[in-house]
């Protein structure tokens, strides 16, 4: 039986520049075939090949067998092929039923009816959301089921989904693989995108590598161990992924928290950071993690407790004043809080702190190209030029334009929340290095991070939070997710560390 979709040969370039170079690639029916690699790798091109959006300049479409020329989306979608990018194509103005029929809908329009075909369609994915409810009061994790439902309305064989769970919480993110389960279970094809490798390997049936626009392999999970994968996406094993950890002597205390407690659940949190200290903070999505963080960076209200900041008492009233005592935050959604998209990159990294680029109140552009140019090259930033918008560069250039940002202001204290979040596998090594230098260089780093893997393999110590306490502290030879999972959901493992001398 032949496959239900298939491209063969498949070539794509831009401005002479290859995008995808002789690329097969296959999807069976009830199959979840994960494609993975490096940002820039050509995954969402070739997707985009099949979704209609581009034409190959060589290569051929096949689905059941039969050889097709796309015109368009449209085309691809009248063929039942939905592609589901990260940023969702939904209308924010418009109910939950127009989103779900959009395109389809009658002259005359009865409401009943179709609010009660959008229900039916949303129910069978599990959930309830009112059809009537206006798109942009939804939460991303319902908005992301509104487009399954949307799909599913068009009587869908291939779903393709391009990172889903990027800017989901966990249990949300563990609802959308239920549902991707479900969906292979009734006979449709998924192509699943993601560089959250735990995820492929639970899902996954197949697993294509694709490095540099070229196909590398299809393997099995069952037959390819994590360390192999990852060696077929950048070249090296997954021991070598947070390279070695500096010899730091730890120096002065930097920051030391008191029976911090917030307004928003977080109660009685005490610990110390040292210079040249990496110190995790782990735990559950909701478990007051980045609340934690952002009251450190006057962004969120404290109820009582005290700071103390390089030896002297700190209350922070916003994050300006946080700046200037030399704090820094890279925040967990860095689209919304971290750059200004549209804005220029060399805007971006300076925008922290004005004061290197300007004297006397005026603008010196000579010391902002010098500046950003070192930024640049201290982070091997990839740019075409530093005038161009943030949106042009790749996820894992992006997030290093945060890091100039606060790498421009010098801080002593700099809190990584979610650093390498819907970062490929070959920036996430580079992002691990330049933490390795800032705890190098003396700075005291908070790393919050959903990944355990990545706390481990970064981290001096891992502080644990669960329901708004710290509720325990993990050293190197209790590094264990269990270990991990087990204090932040009951407390069981060792009592809530005091803060350091």
């Amino acid at each position: 039986m032949a496959a239900l979709i298939q491209l063969e040969n498949i070539t794509k370039s831009f401005a002479g520049i290859h995008a995808l170079t002789d690329v097969d690639f296959d999807l069976n029916a009830g199959e979840v075939h994960a494609l993975v690699g490096e940002n820039g790798a050509g995954k969402s091109t070739l997707m985009r090949v099949l979704g209609g959006e581009f034409r190959p300049d060589a290569g051929r479409t096949l689905i059941n067998g039969a050889e097709v020329r796309l015109s368009g989306p449209t085309d691809a979608i009248r063929r039942g092929i939905s592609v589901i990018h990260q940023e969702m194509a939904l209308a924010p103005d418009l109910t939950v039923a127009e989103n779900i029929f959009l395109g389809v809908l009658p002259a005359a329009i009865n409401w009943r009816s179709l609010n009660e075909r959008a229900r039916a369609l949303i129910q069978r994915l599990g959930f309830d959301i009112a059809p009537g409810e206006q798109v942009s009061d939804l939460s991303v994790a319902h908005q992301q089921v509104v487009e399954i439902a949307k799909a599913l309305s068009r009587d869908v064989r291939v779903i393709v989904f391009d990172e889903p769970t990027a800017v989901l919480s966990t249990g949300d993110a563990r609802r959308l693989l239920q549902i991707i389960k479900d969906l292979r279970g009734q006979g449709v094809g998924i192509v699943y995108i993601s560089h959250r490798l735990d995820e492929i390997y639970e899902i996954a049936d197949r697993i294509t590598v694709m490095k540099d626009g070229r196909r590398v392999g299809t393997v099995t999970p069952t037959d390819t161990p994590v360390d192999g994968l990852i060696r077929m996406m950048v070249g090296r094993p997954l021991s070598q992924l947070f390279g070695d950890k500096p010899h730091t002597t730890l120096g002065e205390e930097i920051v030391r928290v008191e029976g911090l407690t917030l307004p928003n659940g977080v109660r009685d949190v005490s610990f110390s950071i040292r210079r040249g200290e990496v110190v995790g903070l782990g735990g559950l999505v909701g478990s007051g993690r980045s609340e934690v963080a952002r009251a450190l960076f006057g962004a969120d209200p404290i109820r009582s407790g005290t700071i103390v900041l390089k030896g002297a008492p700190f209350k922070p009233r916003n994050p300006r004043q946080a700046v200037r005592r030399g704090i820094g935050l890279v925040p967990e959604d860095r689209k919304a809080q971290g750059v200004v998209l549209d804005m220029a990159i060399r805007e971006n990294a300076t925008m922290a702190d004005a004061s290197r680029v300007t004297r006397a109140g005026f603008f010196r552009a000579g010391a902002e190209r010098r500046l950003v140019q070192s930024l640049i090259a201290s982070l091997r930033i990839k740019l075409q030029s530093m005038n161009d918008p943030v949106s042009s560069l790749s996820g894992g250039n992006q997030q290093k334009v945060v890091l100039a940002k606060w790498f421009n202001t010098g801080p002593d204290l700099i809190i990584l929340d979610e650093p390498t979040r819907g970062v490929d596998v070959g920036a996430k090594t580079e992002i691990y290095s330049l933490i390795h230098r800032l705890a190098s260089e003396g700075k005291a780093v908070i790393v919050i991070s959903s990944e355990h893997a990545e706390l481990f393999g970064l981290c001096d110590r891992v502080l644990v939070m669960g329901e708004g306490t710290l509720r325990g502290e993990l050293l190197p030879p209790d590094f264990e997710e269990e270990k991990l999972l087990t204090l932040s959901m009951t407390g069981q493992h060792q009592q809530a560390p005091e803060a350091r001398t």
